[in-house]
Formats: C-alpha cells, structure tokens, sequence
C-alpha cells in the first residue's frame, strides 16, 4: 500500500515515521507545503491514501483533498488533526473520500487500524490474458472506450511489472506507423486508459512521461500466477487479437510442457 503523508511541522513528521515505521507492508512519502509537488506526485503516481494535516500556514487540508481526489478519483483520505472535527464539517465531495481521522498525538493502534481499513477498501482488477484479453472489476468487465487503449493495458501487463516507455509501446501496436502520428495516437490511447481505470476507480498504473509501470498489488492476473506457479487455463492462446502476443508463446508453452511431463 502506497500512501503520502503532508504536514507542514518536521516534528510531527517525525513522530509520524517513528509510528508508521513499523506498520508492514506500506510505502510512504512525506511532503511539507509544496502544494504543486504534492499534486504532480499523485497525477503521476498510483496512490491508495493520502494522509492530511487540515491547518498549514500554506496549505489548506481539506482543499487539497478537493484537488487531490480530483486527480485520483479511488484516492483515499485522512485528516491529521489536533482538533474536534467530523465528516460532518467537511465538503460532500470530500466526505465521500475520507477514511477517518487521525488525531494528534499520534497513536499507533488508530493509525493501524486506519491503515487496515483502507488497505480492505482497495479495489483489485482481474485480468484475463489467456485466449482474448478481458478485464473485470467486481465480477464486471470493464468496457474499455478504445481497442488501442486495450491493447495497451494488455502489452503493459505482459510486461510483468517491468515499465512500458512509449517507444515500446509504438513499435508493438503501430509498427509500420508514421513516427509523429504514432505519438499522438500513443497519446490518445494513454488519456483513454486512464479515463477507464479512473471510472472504474482503479488507480494501478503509474503514469509518467512517456513511461508506464503497473502496481501489481491491484491486479490479479492469470499470466503472472502461470509464469510463478505453472498453473492455469493456458491452453495455446494469449491475448490472441494482437500480434505482439506471439512472442510470448514459446516462454508458455515451455512452462506447460514442462508441467506435463
């Protein structure tokens, strides 16, 4: 789980690793007042929380909630506070964010629990990779609103975690294209995915400039359990609309022969 702590005191950042230090499984980045930083990390990065104080002498908590949920709609929110404050004094669109509150001095076990809730909230993805590419959330497929921005998601996961740069990405789906237009086009695709991850309130892939990198830890997918184990329904097809596909063939059917032996 990923999260961001803002908090414009050093000593309470402080107090704030000592205490989050120890909780297993959790990524961290802190930030002090530097509204921009903060809202470039989280356009650029997948995010599960984002832990905020309300008072800063230049930053006000609860607006860069506003701004920050507006960028990662599955963003979830808690208020670091030393005062008498509910859901009920907040925004509705924040409200709807905010996993709880955390209040100062900082105590360990409000600060796991409000870890684990969140941790239990988070939305995984199921992808499909064997035969046709197919995606689901909830038990329901998500509709993609391009075949190219599909396509995409699909070559970024058979990547297995390893980042996807637009040149890659270029010479798999428009090999034979025009170079500029192939940019555009590359472009188009990326604003799609995003958009559909976005509204499916998905926030596991890491988007930078001309770079793409997927956050394993929201998607369970059938190719990356059958390269780690040798089980599941390979059955001589992978991802069978795209010719890039072939060049994984080998690798599995390896793997299946391997296990038939």
């Amino acid at each position: 789980m990923k999260i961001i702590v803002v908090d414009d005191e050093m000593d309470a950042l402080h107090v704030f690793l000592n205490e989050i230090i120890e909780a297993p499984g959790v990524e961290y980045k802190f930030y002090r007042d530097d509204e921009d930083a903060i809202c470039k990390y989280v356009s650029e990065h997948p995010i599960d929380a984002a832990f905020l104080d309300i008072n800063m002498p230049r930053i006000n908590g609860v607006e860069l909630a506003e701004k920050l949920t507006e960028i990662s709609p599955s963003l979830k929110i808690v208020f670091i506070t030393g005062l008498s404050i509910t859901e009920n004094d907040l925004p509705e669109r924040v409200r709807k964010h905010t996993a709880g509150f955390l209040y100062k001095p900082y105590n360990m076990s409000r600060l796991l629990m409000l870890l684990s809730l969140i941790k239990d909230k988070k939305r995984i993805l199921k992808a499909e990779m064997f035969d046709t590419f197919d995606c689901f959330i909830d038990g329901q497929k998500i509709k993609f609103s391009s075949a190219k921005s599909k396509e995409l998601f699909a070559l970024l996961l058979a990547y297995n975690g390893k980042t996807l740069t637009m040149g890659d990405a270029i010479a798999h789906l428009w090999p034979n294209g025009d170079a500029d237009k192939s940019k555009i086009l590359y472009r188009d695709a990326v604003w799609r995915l995003r958009k559909t991850l976005e509204d499916a309130g998905v926030n596991c892939v890491e988007w930078r400039r001309a770079v793409l990198s997927v956050n394993k830890s929201l998607v369970s997918c059938d190719y990356w359990d059958y390269l780690l184990t040798g089980k599941g329904n390979y059955c001589g097809e992978f991802c069978k609309l795209y010719e890039w596909s072939v060049d994984y063939l080998a690798q599995l059917d390896r793997i299946r022969d391997k296990n038939q032996v």
